[in-house]
């Protein structure tokens, strides 16, 4: 049998590191070949800039005349829009619209005097729109979204004051600022959006057309009360349908919440007046079993 012969002590290991710099090298001067025999096409280059200008300003306009393919400051860019919109204007309030809002008001708070006197419900408003404040606890059990039994009575009351009416009406929910982390709720954001739209289906349900409605969760974001003692916390959790004058209305109270914007504000945003530093909002002192609790003043006390 033939002895197997033993490796050189010396035999170079590293050969494969010439090879693999050998193909990299290569490859190198290939695409630097290829580099330099490639040239632009510039007048497919033109024609496709032109084709894609036609789609931006339309049919009918001018080629190569887009501002947003040229550097302008076109829509693509973030610029303002070449075409002229009108305005969205707040027009002043309406001497029997007022009258209506306000009518209409009166009547939740003489539907819902015993509660209000026990804290559990408030009404609040404006010429523009009110708000019917309802905490949680009245609606619905601890951490769920599911209306109890007594929700449907205080539902129907509402409904039927407002079935019969034009007005628009967002529903908003609001939390507490304890965390919930459940699989159905996962965050105080799907809670506070789901009791909103409880409450929408409720009222829907109650005969309200439901093309007047939206529903809108703002979560833990957005507290009345001080979130530091349990009694703030449960006054946080609360329920707030906002009748507006008109649709303009609503969106900008929807947009920011019924506690967080005024009449005033209402009329700047829409009115294109020119804009100031926004004032800190006004704080209020309510006394409650618990202590004094400071939350932001309700739009008529911040225009005193």
């Amino acid at each position: 049998m033939p002895r197997r012969r033993p490796p050189e002590p010396d035999a170079p290991l590293d050969r494969w590191v010439l090879s693999w710099a050998d193909f990299l090298t290569l490859l190198f001067a290939l695409f630097v070949v290829l580099y330099a025999i490639s040239s632009i096409n510039e007048e497919k280059y033109k024609s496709m800039s032109e084709a894609l200008s036609q789609v931006f300003s339309g049919p009918g306009g001018p080629k190569g005349a887009n501002p947003a393919l040229e550097g302008g400051s076109g829509f693509l860019e973030g610029g303002e829009s070449l075409s002229d919109e009108p305005a969205v204007l707040v027009v002043p309030a309406d001497v029997e619209e007022t009258q209506q809002l306000q009518g209409l008001r009166a009547q939740f708070e003489t539907d819902f005097s015993d509660q209000i006197q026990a804290g559990e419900v408030e009404v609040s408003g404006t010429d523009l729109w009110f708000a019917i404040e309802l905490r949680s606890s009245l609606l619905f059990e601890s951490g769920g979204a599911v209306p109890a039994i007594a929700a449907d009575a205080i539902l129907a009351q509402v409904a039927d004051r407002l079935k019969g009416l034009d007005n628009p009406i967002h529903v908003e929910g609001f939390t507490d600022n304890e965390p919930i982390a459940t699989e159905q709720y996962p965050s105080n954001w799907e809670l506070s959006a789901a009791r909103a739209a409880a409450v929408v289906r409720l009222l829907a349900m109650n005969g309200v057309d439901p093309r007047r409605m939206a529903a809108v969760g703002y979560g833990e974001y957005q507290p009345a009360y001080s979130n530091r003692t349990a009694e703030g916390r449960r006054l946080n959790r609360r329920i707030v349908i906002v009748v507006s004058r008109d649709e303009k209305v609503r969106r900008a109270v929807s947009a920011f919440g019924s506690d967080q914007v005024s009449e005033d504000a209402v009329n700047a945003m829409l009115i294109e007046q020119g804009r100031e530093e926004d004032a800190p909002p006004t704080l209020e002192q309510v006394e409650t079993e618990d202590g004094i609790l400071f939350r932001q003043a309700r739009p008529e006390q911040q225009q005193e």
